[in-house]
């Protein structure tokens, strides 16, 4: 049976959208912690396949205990070389604990809605299926933490996704978004639309069924790849027990 896949939420009523459904169908079970209810991450990843930390509206330049510890629970997976993807805020308190800057833009321009992004060439590597525009819902972005991969760039916060080692990334985007989940974003979140650069409703119902196919065809790709380094680290870990049970033997 395969570890659960640790995923990370940041609201009570969150929840995992498409990357838990995609998960779920490749038959990992879900391990939901919620630290902003009280919820402890676990000191070690060995018995999980990896985590998925969400988005969510605190910022990770907040002082509140939840956040600061999580920044530095990202140190976690990234010690073990554990398969991580952290989404949006997710990919910001990752950035953090690199060593990055989570900052406002210069002119308090913000993304909610869908806007245009281009690959690296090291972020085609990754994905040869990139959308030409993916779903946001950010007013802070983040500089590219320093030893780690350019995947992705904007135009308004130039890092939209990157890549630490061999299995952390961070996207800035919302590749997990349903329709329905964007409906309540909506509702909820209306007063973000007054914000400076923000979509108004319509556009985000018009421009979702242009591009909402891309965005499912890359997250089925890019999840694939994830999947990969899921079974690399596991095989990882099945020869390094070998080896230390080989080693009480001899």
């Amino acid at each position: 049976m395969k570890p659960p896949v640790l995923i990370v939420l940041h609201q009570q009523n969150s929840t995992p959208g498409r990357v838990g459904n995609y998960l779920v169908k490749r038959g990992y079970s879900l391990d939901i912690r919620r630290p902003c209810i009280g919820d402890d991450l676990p000191a070690t990843l060995a018995q999980h396949s990896g985590a998925v930390v969400f988005g969510g509206p605190q910022s990770a330049n907040d002082n509140h205990d939840y956040v600061l510890r999580e920044i530095d629970w990202m140190s976690v997976p990234l010690k073990e070389n554990k398969p991580l993807l952290g989404i949006c805020l997710g990919a910001q308190m990752m950035a953090r604990n690199l060593g990055g800057k989570v900052g406002f833009h210069d002119e308090g321009q913000v993304e909610v809605g869908y806007y245009p992004i281009r690959p690296t060439e090291a972020g085609r590597e990754v994905s040869e299926m990139w959308p030409d525009h993916v779903y946001q819902w950010h007013r802070e972005g983040f500089d590219l933490p320093a030893g780690s991969t350019l995947l992705a760039e904007g135009d308004t916060f130039p890092c939209q996704a990157f890549r630490h080692g061999d299995h952390a990334f961070g996207v800035q985007f919302h590749p997990e978004v349903t329709h329905a989940m964007m409906c309540r974003w909506l509702i909820r979140g209306a007063h973000r639309m007054e914000l400076p650069g923000a979509k108004q409703r319509g556009a985000h119902f018009e421009d979702r069924w242009v591009h909402d196919y891309a965005m499912q065809s890359w997250l089925s790709g890019f999840l694939d790849h994830w999947l990969r380094h899921l079974r690399d680290a596991a095989h990882e870990q099945q020869v390094r027990g070998q080896a230390r049970d080989a080693q009480l033997t001899a």
